[in-house]
């Protein structure tokens, strides 16, 4: 598996505090089945989590040293989980926040309560400057449980999904879980994701056998890998074509 949402770039958000639980984490997402990741730490403008371009790249580095010294088999990439704001572009512009692996593909959130009405607005001058939105975790909205088609108009846009495999599972409420296997069952979703803070839940088999009750063979390995490795390549996935 590939995972393109992840907090273990240690020390600048609510993810892992310090290298050694970084270390701790990508051993066991290896001993998971996952070879590949994306570090995508959360950036919140006017919060704690503003960790720029700079200091992230020097963070990277000296995790991914450690990496190899320990012989852990899985590819890093960096980007962040960005907050939706306003200034995305002058953000990305003064090198305060990174595109994944710095490419076209933007990861945002939005708020967990409260509708974002500026998202449309924002998300189409994004576009119009030539990059593609995944919109994290869209299960774990609460205007998403009420009515998931709120998603619609943004699926129009081009806008990707990326859901969290625990949801499955339980681990956002029955109410995220009820959402993500709806998304999952109306062909919204390109990506299934850990967006591990701490602790590394993963049971690949057990996932698989949940997926099947929704996708074929061919969708599952497109949430989980295929379409992971178009981002890191800067190709197209825009929508995911069914059998």
């Amino acid at each position: 598996m590939k995972d393109i949402h992840s907090h273990l770039l240690y020390g600048i958000d609510d993810g892992c505090i310090n290298i050694s639980e970084s270390i701790k984490l990508l051993k066991q997402m290896e001993l998971k089945g996952v070879t590949e990741l994306v570090l995508t730490p959360h950036y919140i403008a006017n919060s704690n989590y503003v960790c720029d371009v700079l200091n992230k790249n020097k963070i990277f580095r000296e995790l991914q040293n450690e990496v190899n010294k320990q012989n852990i088999n899985i590819k890093l990439y960096l980007g962040n989980e960005i907050y939706l704001d306003e200034d995305i572009i002058d953000l990305l512009k003064n090198n305060k926040i990174s595109s994944i692996n710095n490419s076209k593909y933007l990861l945002i959130e939005f708020p967990m309560i409260n509708y974002p009405i500026k998202a449309k607005s924002i998300f189409s001058e994004l576009i119009y400057n030539g990059y593609i939105i995944i919109l994290a975790h869209p299960e774990r909205y609460m205007y998403v449980s009420k009515d998931i088609k709120i998603l619609d108009d943004f699926k129009e846009m081009g806008v990707l999904f990326q859901g969290n495999y625990e949801s499955l599972f339980g681990k956002y409420g029955t109410s995220s879980k009820k959402t993500l296997k709806k998304l999952l069952k109306n062909k919204y979703i390109s990506f299934l994701a850990g967006d591990i803070h701490h602790n590394v839940d993963l049971d690949l088999k057990k996932l698989e056998k949940e997926l099947k009750k929704y996708l074929t063979s061919n969708e599952i390995n497109d949430i989980l890998n295929i379409n992971f490795e178009k981002v890191i390549r800067n190709e197209d996935v825009r929508e995911v074509v069914y059998e």
